[in-house]
């Protein structure tokens, strides 16, 4: 069976996730654990552990247990209290980090209850905080990042911390590498930028991937083409660079492309194709958008389809 290693954290790696996990493939999913928002952020401060938020998103993705236990696991506690906002899943992750004794061996446990095809490894056990760092100021935390991102020169963490010791092995194992979409400078990037990564990534010889993102994200991606998206990926990769982009070249209706704009500040990512294929960059390009209550999601199986015909050539 092949073996993917992708890399990545919220939302956008989640459906793809989703996907893949309904193909014959060996998938190890390395998660970002610098989220500081919602609950996550509150459980990261008052327990001192690492970011639980985007594990528990990408098991409950990568799950094959029935749909009334992925209710109950994504269920928010609604009433004012201690608990508000806290997803179950959370709470839990909290739980077993306590019992296991850290985030690694509290998702093997999930992935057994969630009944997981795959692997799911936070990049680092310990509490880390995203900065970035400008000309005239550092900005401290994933959101300061995320809303700073044209004021920044260069991304590190608050302190050194040693990456799991799993990913290395897991990459060199790996017939494919993905950088999965999603908040580029707040949930890809972090993981480049740490020595352990780039090494790992430099002493394989599996193609590295990059699944574009369909839209722009506000304060960080603004009038980003899936060319600037590779590019800023190629500045972090080191002595790597990106072999292969999925992108969408689907057509998104006026309707829901003007909804994106006034609303939310967001625009259709543009494929520049023929400024990435100059970079010698394959580009798999297919109509991979999905329009779920008015938002633009990627189509889970057309996504991994894709990814999936290219792994098998």
């Amino acid at each position: 069976m092949k073996k993917i290693v992708i890399f990545g954290g919220g939302t956008g790696l989640s459906c793809v996730l989703s996907g893949l996990k309904l193909f014959p493939v060996d998938v190890t999913a390395v998660i970002a654990v610098s989220d500081d928002g919602s609950s996550t952020g509150v459980l990261k401060e008052e327990l001192d552990i690492p970011a639980v938020g985007d594990v528990g998103k990408v098991l409950l993705a990568m799950a094959n247990v029935d749909d009334d236990f992925i209710r109950l696991m994504g269920y928010r506690f609604e009433k004012d209290g201690t608990l508000h906002n806290h997803p179950v899943r959370n709470i839990l992750l909290a739980a077993l980090i306590d019992l296991k004794g850290n985030l690694t061996e509290a998702s093997k446990y999930m992935s057994k209850l969630l009944q997981v095809k795959g692997t799911v490894l936070p990049l680092t056990e310990e509490k880390v905080e995203l900065v970035g760092h400008g000309d005239l100021e550092d900005f401290f935390g994933e959101e300061a990042v995320s809303e700073n991102v044209k004021d920044i020169k260069s991304l590190t963490y608050d302190h050194s911390f040693k990456v799991n010791p799993e990913i290395a092995g897991k990459v060199k194992e790996a017939d494919l590498i993905i950088l999965s979409p999603g908040s580029l400078y707040t949930s890809i990037l972090p993981h480049l930028i740490t020595d352990e990564v780039r090494d790992a990534l430099a002493k394989s010889s599996a193609p590295i991937m990059y699944i574009s993102n369909l839209v722009s994200q506000p304060g960080e991606t603004d009038g980003y083409t899936v060319r600037d998206h590779v590019d800023a990926l190629n500045f972090y990769l080191g002595d790597r660079s990106v072999d292969v982009v999925i992108a969408n070249d689907g057509q998104v209706s006026m309707e829901v492309s003007d909804v994106y704009r006034e609303k939310e500040q967001k625009t259709v990512v543009r494929l520049d194709r023929q400024e990435i294929e100059m970079e010698d960059i394959e580009v798999i390009a297919g109509d991979i958008i999905r329009i779920e209550d008015g938002s633009i999601r990627h189509d889970e199986l057309k996504t991994a389809y894709l990814v999936f015909s290219y792994l098998m050539r």
